[in-house]
Formats: C-alpha cells, sequence, structure tokens
C-alpha cells in the first residue's frame, strides 16, 4: 500500500502542475484581452474561460492537497492526544473528507447529464457546450474521491497494523513535520 500511496502522491503532484498551468494559461489570456482592449478590440468570453479554469483547476488541484496534508484542520483535540489518539482524529479527518468528495463526485453526475441531454450551451457569445467543461470538472472530482479513498483505506491498514505514526505520515496533519 506504501507504494500505491507514494505513487499517488508523485501523480497527483503532476496534477497540481498541470492545474496551475491552466490558471497561468487563463491569466495570461485575461492579460491579453485587457492589453488588447486598449485598441478597441476585445476577444470576449475571457471571463467565462477563467471560470472553467478555476472550477476545473480546483477539482483537480485539490487532490494534491490532499496527498501532502495541506487541507485545513481544526486540530486543537487532536494535538493533545498521544499517537494512537491522534491517529483516529487522522483516519475521522481522511473518512470525512472522503465522504464528503463522493458526495459531491456523485452530485456532479446528474448535472453533466442534464447538458448533455438538453445540449445546454453557455449564455455568452461563445456559445461553450457545457459538458466539456462539466466533464473535466466532474472528473477531478471524482479523482479526488478516488484519492481520498485510497488515502483512507492506507490509513485503517496503518492503524488496524499499529501502526499510528504511519497513520501520521499518511494523512497527519502537514505541519508537523
Amino acid at each position: 500500500m506504501q507504494k500505491i500511496v507514494s505513487w499517488l502522491k508523485s501523480f497527483n503532484e503532476w496534477l497540481a502542475i498541470a492545474a496551475g498551468s491552466l490558471l497561468l494559461g487563463s491569466v495570461l489570456v485575461t492579460l491579453f484581452d485587457i492589453i488588447v482592449r486598449q485598441f478597441w478590440v476585445s476577444l470576449g468570453g475571457t471571463d467565462e474561460l477563467s471560470g472553467y479554469a478555476m472550477a476545473i483547476s480546483t477539482s483537480w488541484g485539490i487532490s494534491y492537497a490532499l496527498t501532502c496534508m495541506a487541507h485545513v484542520r481544526i486540530d486543537l483535540l487532536r494535538a493533545r492526544c498521544a499517537s494512537k489518539g491522534q491517529a483516529i482524529f487522522d483516519i475521522i479527518a481522511v473518512l470525512a473528507l472522503a465522504s464528503t468528495s463522493i458526495v459531491v463526485a456523485y452530485g456532479a453526475w446528474p448535472v453533466l447529464v442534464r447538458a448533455i441531454k438538453y445540449g445546454s450551451a453557455a449564455n455568452t457569445t461563445l456559445e461553450t457546450p457545457l459538458w466539456i467543461p462539466q466533464s473535466l470538472w466532474m472528473m477531478g472530482w471524482i479523482w479526488f474521491a478516488a484519492s481520498a479513498l485510497i488515502m483512507a483505506a492506507a490509513s485503517l491498514l496503518a492503524f488496524f497494523s499499529g501502526r499510528f505514526e504511519r497513520v501520521n505520515s499518511i494523512v497527519g496533519v502537514g505541519g508537523e513535520r
């Protein structure tokens, strides 16, 4: 399981770079649009495209935050516990995160299905078929749910093996390293 978690962390680093590159591309297009507006020309749709870029990069980037333990947690009680108690709080946290990500990923499906069924397009000059950004957004949430489940499984295996410090290294609080 350690090899799977290690691979997951490496893959999510790559995804974070891709998500960041998407955001950087969005910024560059927006800046270009602002500059050419000075000459009474506009690309049009940069706000729409940047919204898609934000949603897509967020849904894919949160998996990286999970694997590098960057999600915000209130750990007042956890910090006062011994390693077994900390491991229990860590497992509760990752299971809650996995559950939430599954609910969001599951809820994204009907949104995508409706967009495909009705041929929905953005109400903008670009008239972007909404299934395109919505499918990329939904796949990011599915990947996040899968990542969270893998991290939860790895932490549960470590916990039931009595390796409480290993739980902390998998899903603990990042600032403690």
